[in-house]
């Protein structure tokens, strides 16, 4: 394609963009919109399909490793600098409009921020988000990186953590780099601890999800782990039901009696590692593999 031929192919397609948006734009036009930003001449239409046929999709586009781009014929430097921009902006700003927002009513986004931020990664990443009184995002926070485990998480430094923000609530999330959402040992065992340590503190844990791949994910909450934990720590030390609020709903048993009772009469299909096991010598539950 020649220079004039190449910029009246450029001039139509980001007025294309300008008179309709991305909803007229084909994933290979979008791709090849961004590109010529970084390649003020050449013609960007052959390296956008390039990468589509590599990747598969603009998102997998996006979430590639700049070295994957980089074998793509004609991208160069700035074309992958520019691919690797706007997903971390796009991720930026899907964490930024979440500061404000509440929880409760704003799941999709906080979803889909999860989703953005941890789906593709390569190693797990412990996410914590901060919620005040109104149970509103005060900010969002990474703790650890690599295997989740009682020597990764460390209680004090995240009580430390809601202490500062004026936190009255959390939300943890962490991915399966794997793909499967079943929660491991581990993801029980430290939980289970987070839990008892933050109630203690008067501070309650609404949610813990795994991302996976696909859209997965597996919510502690919706399948009664945290509330088994809470009523765990409220029998000990004989401490009062706390008062409905955040997931909790005026209908939730609330003791741990009728928990265990409740999750008796569930299918016998459920998997064994969210059953509640008996207590050992020193009093602990700790969870069978």
């Amino acid at each position: 394609m020649t220079n004039n031929a190449n910029e009246g192919h450029r001039g139509r397609l980001r007025q294309k963009y300008l008179d309709f948006g991305l909803k007229k734009l084909t994933e290979a036009e979008i791709l090849e919109l961004l590109l010529t930003f970084g390649t003020p001449r050449r013609d960007c239409k052959r390296t956008a399909r390039g990468m589509l046929e590599n990747f598969g999709t603009l998102r997998d586009v996006f979430e590639a490793d700049p070295k994957e781009l980089a074998k793509i014929e004609g991208a160069g430097p700035n074309n992958i600098l520019a691919v690797k921009l706007i997903n971390d902006i796009a991720g930026l700003f899907l964490e930024r409009r979440l500061v404000e927002r509440s929880f409760l009513f704003n799941s999709d986004q906080i979803m889909t921020y999860l989703r953005h931020a941890m789906e593709n990664l390569p190693r797990e990443v412990f996410k914590v988000i901060f919620l005040d009184n109104s149970n509103a995002v005060i900010c969002v926070e990474d703790l650890s990186e690599g295997t989740i485990t009682a020597a990764y998480i460390d209680s004090s430094v995240l009580l430390e953590k809601a202490v500062h923000h004026r936190s009255r609530s959390v939300v943890f999330a962490h991915n399966h780099p794997g793909g499967k959402v079943v929660p491991s040992r581990e993801d029980l065992i430290v939980t289970r601890k987070l839990v008892h340590v933050l109630h203690l503190a008067g501070k309650q844990v609404l949610e813990h999800l795994i991302v996976g791949r696909g859209g997965d994910f597996f919510s502690f909450r919706d399948q009664g782990l945290i509330t088994i934990y809470e009523n765990e720590i409220r029998e000990d030390y004989k401490l009062p039901p706390r008062p409905t609020g955040g997931f909790l709903r005026a209908s939730d048993p609330l003791t741990f009696n009728e928990i265990k009772r409740k999750k008796s009469k569930a299918p016998k299909t459920a998997a064994k590692e969210h059953e509640v096991p008996d207590r050992d010598a020193s009093g602990a539950k700790p969870y069978k593999s």
